[in-house]
């Protein structure tokens, strides 16, 4: 085999234009003046099965030498090394291997020392600026990195080696360096300080430091770097005040510093960011008074500067702004301060909120702001009567409660088509209730409209007290509600309970639809809102969360953030289901969505690909920006299931940066000696599969190892056991490779584990780990019973489980044609049990100790009385042994395994496997055998779900309907368990003794007849033997009827189950 590598250095004037050069057996690259790179390759033609010829040329225009002159001398100092490299290393290697006088094994290592050295080379060549890249150190040096995140800001340089969070220019600068234009490193659980040495990175354009842990204050520094853009320091803890350097970012679009510590007053000199849209310092400790020279911002779409401790006088000159769109200022002291009249002049302004602000005077006329959508004048000293003048047609939200407003609703509210939510509780109102609010409106029966006029002194009702449905009307603490000859008037006058910010809205399937008519699998079900009755489709599943929505609750904003999700996609609104929201930290809203095909399409129930590519590359390409009223967004999971799951997404254009030219270099003689290790392994493989094969036969033939309680089969056994290992015999397939059942000449059935060639082990490592396995005895652990070593095979021999997986029950894989049979709560219990105890044997009595590090559903058996059985632990779990000092390391250090959904985050980041990764593992199974739910599912992670449920006071609402009746304080303690045992800390969650003991204690609250029984509950609601006393013990709750619940005060209604 012959190889070749050259590298050739061409300079001269001219060549202004980028050209394609394609010859056989090359690959050129060609450099213009303006920085444009090809790359082409058509090479690679093989001559014969063991010869090729490789040729890189390098072909570059240095005539500007100034700009081009650093990297000009830096690849001629690699090219001159790469040489004599050559020269060192063909002429030995490569000679050798075509006469066949060198063994293959020393062509490999000339290989890899020559790819190596060149990539060392082309590591020290330095292509981003000096002076930043010591800036990048310096910022690192400030930080306190726990993750390990920043681990690579070491190795190379920054632009070359794509350093995390740090993003270059495409081309070079006239400095003859690539610049670093964007730092972002949000989310990453960093703290620390923020460097001064930030403000030497001269050409960055976004800085993003949002949701860490940062202290200190924020750089005067960062005020010099003129390009910058984008300024997102928002969900730390800094603190100081706002440096007056910040106003000589004249380019910068967005300054986010909510949810910090920062103090003092607002700077004046921020009046001078002429390009600046969004001013985000919400929820800090900002005092004084608000510069009424912010007025001057003229492109200003954004002032959030609600809870603060601001003082002073509401700047009338804000109304001056010409394209405000959002004035946010909500609890703050503006000292009885009255609100401008001049706020009637905004000419954009959608959303008004000055709640808590001890505000006072008239309501002024705000009839002239025609985009006006939401107003917020609640819990102020407003007086006088509400301003009779109609108001925007956009109108969702009016709030003008706990104020001491008089007079009677004006009736220009019965003409705002939009409205869905009027609250002026709390207040002196006289005259009538409202109700041609509703009567003359002419709203779908997907609007809501919720009225809330309690605790005023309405006392008569203008109409019929009628409403619809779909209208929501409080009226306690009003006069009126005395009128018992009233009919109806008791249901809109008890005593109603506040709202939980934290909101789920669920669009459900069309009840009067047959089930057998959709699909039952979770990939189809019918459109919620389509005009074709039961028409079944896939959706689409898209989840992310807007970063900062300009709302504080949502209902309201639900119809018209459908209407501008589905005019960018181009789709009906019938085409999209808000699946869930909730809110976060921020505040942030997470959502859900799901897109279904359009109904014009009849031959077909989910989009095609083309589709689907179009709609994910109108999210990943952030084209999809959000309208005004709900702010950016970030992308959390764009999921392909189903019909989805094969779509090609890799044809989506990926541009190659153009600048980096060593980057371009390194993979061309990538591909040169991959190409080379390709041929060279094809030619040993199979050498080396024969020696394996034939040194195992050998030992195999003259070694029979003898091992207590442990049978050595011969291949010859194993193969009739399985009818020679046919398909039909094949019961699973993990990590280790097939899973037969097999039965032995006595009879005896047994599970064989046949290991594939990747999984082989070595001889020794193999017998080493029998060795093992025979001394793990446990009555909660999977027995081995035997194993083969011969014919070049690797088998485990283990006690058969009829009862199958965990993962088979809880999926309903086990479910036979005629019965359908599930677990009910206090065999779930005792699997959890099982399962705890068998881990805790290992952890505490095997010797030497074994961390499992795959626990999961699918490795939990049951035998034939549904006993919970651990199954695959082994050699390359072991836990640490002593050291010299004689103490036991806590943790041992290994490469990441595991299955996805189950892994603690700790051991996934730190990669220090310890006992309480495994009690992570068997809390996320915890879970499942409370709600039936898969870890990861719809883009869905099981303990995020069963937090957010458990904080939001709906934890029943998740609990497995097929789980029969139940003790409502076992149940809790259960959920308290499983979350114990997931939290992100190990040294929070409990031992696995204190699991097995908590299990325990559990199991003896259940009553007799429950803690004892084994019986199977049936869809049906009839057990296969009797269980009848279920339904009548006052302390059980049925699964069947539950969705919602209180787990604090133990309070658990009877309503649907999901």
């Amino acid at each position: 085999m012959v190889g070749w590598l050259v590298l050739r250095s061409r300079g001269g004037a001219g060549g202004g234009k980028n050209k394609k050069d394609i010859e056989t057996g090359s690959v050129h690259i060609s450099e213009a003046v303006d920085g444009e790179m090809w790359m082409n390759d058509n090479a690679f033609e093989s001559e014969k099965s063991t010869a090729f010829s490789i040729s890189i040329n390098i072909q570059i225009d240095f005539s500007q030498k100034a700009r081009l002159q650093p990297l000009r001398f830096k690849l001629s100092a690699i090219c001159i090394a790469f040489t004599l490299l050559s020269l060192c290393f063909l002429p030995s290697t490569f000679p050798n291997l075509l006469g066949m006088m060198m063994r293959v094994s020393d062509c490999i290592l000339g290989l890899w020392v020559w790819c190596c050295c060149l990539l060392l080379l082309l590591a020290a060549a330095q292509i981003t600026d000096p002076s930043e890249v010591s800036a990048l150190m310096a910022v690192k040096e400030k930080l306190v990195d726990p993750m390990k995140n920043l681990r690579n800001w070491k190795n190379g340089d920054p632009c070359t080696f794509n350093w995390t969070g740090v993003l270059c220019s495409d081309n070079l600068g006239s400095d003859g360096y690539f610049h670093v234009q964007e730092l972002q490193l949000l989310n990453m659980n960093l703290s620390g300080t923020l460097a001064p040495e930030l403000g030497q990175l001269s050409h960055l354009r976004i800085l993003d430091f949002m949701w860490n842990e940062l202290t200190g204050s924020i750089p005067k520094e960062i005020g010099h770097i003129s390009t910058l853009r984008l300024l997102l320091l928002n969900g730390n803890n800094l603190s100081g005040s706002l440096p007056e350097e910040l106003g000589y970012l004249s380019n910068l679009n967005r300054l986010q510093i909510d949810l910090n510590n920062i103090s003092g007053e607002v700077p004046e000199a921020l009046a001078n960011l002429s390009s600046v849209r969004h001013l985000h310092f919400n929820n800090n400790s900002l005092s004084g008074q608000i510069p009424p020279e912010l007025s001057q911002l003229s492109t200003l779409l954004h002032l959030l500067l609600d809870n603060n401790n601001l003082s002073g006088y509401l700047p009338p000159e804000f109304s001056n702004i010409p394209d405000l769109r959002i004035l946010q200022l909500d609890n703050n002291n503006f000292n009885g301060s009255d609100i401008p009249a001049s706020y009637g002049n905004f000419s954009r302004l959608a959303k008004l909120s000055l709640r808590n602000c001890s505000l006072q005077g008239a309501v002024p006329d705000l009839s002239r702001i025609s985009s006006l959508s939401y107003l917020d004048l609640s819990q102020n000293h407003l007086t006088g009567p509400i301003p009779s003048n109609k108001l925007s047609e956009n109108m969702t939200t009016i709030d003008l409660s706990d104020n001491q407003l008089n007079g009677s609703i004006p009736g220009s509210f019965s003409d705002l088509p939009s409205l869905q939510t009027l609250s002026v509780k709390n207040n002196l109102l006289t005259g009538p209730v409202p109700t041609n609010i509703w009567q003359n409106m002419s709203f779908g029966t997907s609007a809501k409209l919720k009225l809330d006029l309690r605790n005023n002194s309405f006392s008569i009702i203008q109409g019929d007290l009628n409403p619809p449905v779909n209208v929501t009307l409080r009226l306690g603490g009003n006069p009126v509600c005395n009128n018992a000859n009233l009919l109806n008037i008791s249901l809109f006058c008890g005593s109603e309970s506040g709202e939980d910010e934290m909101r789920t809205y669920l669009n459900n399937s069309p009840a009067q639809c047959p089930i057998q008519a959709c699909p039952t699998d979770d990939f189809y079900e019918y459109v919620p809102a389509s005009p074709v009755p039961c028409f079944c489709a896939a959706p689409l599943r898209i989840g992310y969360r807007l970063k900062s929505p300009s709302f504080s609750y949502f209902p309201p904003y639900i119809q018209s953030f459908e209407a501008y999700v589905t005019s960018f996609l181009n789709l009906s609104l019938y085409q999209m289901s808000i699946d869930s929201y909730s809110w976060e930290k921020g505040p942030r809203l997470r959502m859900y969505l799901k897109l279904f095909p359009s109904i014009n399409n009849k031959n077909s129930s989910a989009f095609d690909d083309s589709e689907v590519q179009r709609i994910r590359g109108i999210y990943t390409s952030w084209t999809f920006r959000g309208s005004d009223l709900f702010g950016p967004y970030e992308l959390l999971n764009f999921t392909l299931l189903g019909p989805y799951a094969d779509v090609n997404l890799e044809n989506e254009s990926k541009g190659i940066s153009k600048g980096i030219l060593v980057a371009i270099v390194v993979g061309g003689v990538a591909c040169a000696v991959a190409l080379s290790a390709v041929v060279t392994i094809l030619i040993t493989r199979r050498h080396a599969r024969h020696q394996l094969a034939m040194s195992r036969k050998r030992f195999s033939s003259r070694v029979s190892l003898k091992i207590d309680g442990v049978k050595e089969f011969t291949f010859k056994e194993m193969a009739l056991a399985t009818d020679n290992f046919n398909s039909s015999t094949q019961v699973g397939q993990g990590g280790y490779g097939k899973v037969y059942k097999g039965t032995l000449s006595d009879k005896t059935v047994v599970a064989i584990k046949r290991a594939e060639e990747g999984s082989l082990q070595g001889q020794n490592e193999f017998l080493t780990e029998i060795k093992l396995l025979s001394r793990l005895h446990h009555r909660n652990l999977v027995s081995l019973v035997g194993f083969c070593d011969e014919e070049g095979e690797q088998m485990l021999v283990y006690e058969f489980m009829p009862n199958g997986t965990l993962r088979d029950w809880l999926s309903g894989m086990k479910f036979s044609a005629k019965v359908k049979e599930t677990l009910n709560f206090g065999m779930r219990l005792r699997v959890a049990l099982g399962s705890a105890k068998g881990i805790l044997y290992l952890h505490t009595e095997a010797h030497p100790p074994v961390f499992h590090r795959d626990i999961k559903a699918s490795n939990i058996l049951l035998d034939s009385k549904l006993n919970a059985k651990v199954a695959d632990f082994g050699l390359s779990r072991l836990a640490p042994v002593l050291e010299d000092e004689g103490t036991v390391p806590d943790h041992v250090s290994t490469i990441v395994k595991g299955t996805p959904g189950y892994l603690d985050p700790e051991y996934f980041l730190t990669h220090k496997l310890t006992d309480k990764s495994d009690v992570y593992s068997l809390g996320v199974v915890f879970m499942e055998l409370l709600t039936g739910m898969q870890p990861i599912s719809h883009g869905k992670n099981i303990v995020r779900e069963v937090n957010m449920a458990h904080q939001s006071g709906v934890m029943f609402s998740l609990i497995d309907g097929r789980m029969g009746s139940y003790p409502s304080e076992c149940i809790e303690r259960f959920v308290g368990l499983a979350l114990s045992c997931c939290y992100d800390k190990p040294e929070k969650r409990p031992s696995m003794l204190d699991v097995v003991r908590q299990l325990e204690y559990i199991l003896k609250m259940m009553p007799e007849t429950d803690s004892v029984s084994s019986e199977l509950i049936s869809y049906s609601g009839k057990s296969l033997s009797s269980s009848s006393s279920y339904s009548t013990r006052d302390p059980y709750v049925s699964s069947s009827n539950v969705s919602g619940s209180d787990l604090v005060s133990g309070v658990i209604p009877s309503i649907t189950a999901r």
